[in-house]
């Protein structure tokens, strides 16, 4: 009997043991585990490649909205485009964006997901998809990019001929409704 009490109560605190573990990766992340994940992650370092990385569509757009207006456009159009659209992605608050992610990541995720994620990205792999990153997007904004330009000229035309359409059969009369308004 003695054996048996000794041997129910190891299960017990074994039990007991393995719940409060559960537990305790199932409980909310604290700021500072997110925090840690992304001072791991380098997110500050990850945010500058990603703006570099889009910054480099984004000139090509100018670029070509400058050739295919520069009748209309002054000869420094691009120039200063590009000088805005730097200066705005300069004087983003960066520190302050990461601070207010931070409660999000909680929300989401708990102390066993960061856990994780930690160990994730503190291995060679996870920093090496860290580094990838910011080339992985790039590639891929430009590979889809034409995909959506296509996507939305066909939206665009098929808005153009559905109200081509509606106008035909819509007898020249005051509308009933008045038109809504868009802020």
């Amino acid at each position: 009997m003695k054996r048996f009490l000794i041997v129910m109560g190891m299960c017990l605190l074994f039990v007991g043991n393995a719940a409060a573990q559960t537990a305790a990766r199932d409980a909310p992340a604290t700021k500072e585990e997110v925090e840690k994940y992304l001072q791991v992650v380098h997110s500050k370092e990850t945010m500058a490649k990603m703006v570099d990385a889009m910054s480099k569509p984004m000139h090509q757009m100018i670029h070509d909205q400058y050739v295919k207006d520069k009748d209309k456009l002054p000869a420094d159009f691009e120039a200063r485009m590009n000088k805005m659209m730097d200066e705005t992605f300069k004087s983003f608050p960066w520190d302050e964006m990461l601070e207010a992610v931070v409660p999000v990541y909680q929300k989401h995720l708990t102390k066993g997901d960061v856990d994780a994620l930690v160990v994730f990205y503190s291995s060679p792999t996870g920093q090496k998809l860290l580094q990838e990153m910011p080339a992985i997007m790039t590639e891929a904004m430009q590979t889809i990019m034409p995909l959506i330009q296509k996507s939305m000229e066909g939206l665009r035309a098929r808005v153009e001929e559905e109200t081509a359409q509606m106008l035909k059969e819509t007898p020249n009369k005051p509308s009933q409704n008045p038109p809504a308004v868009h802020n």
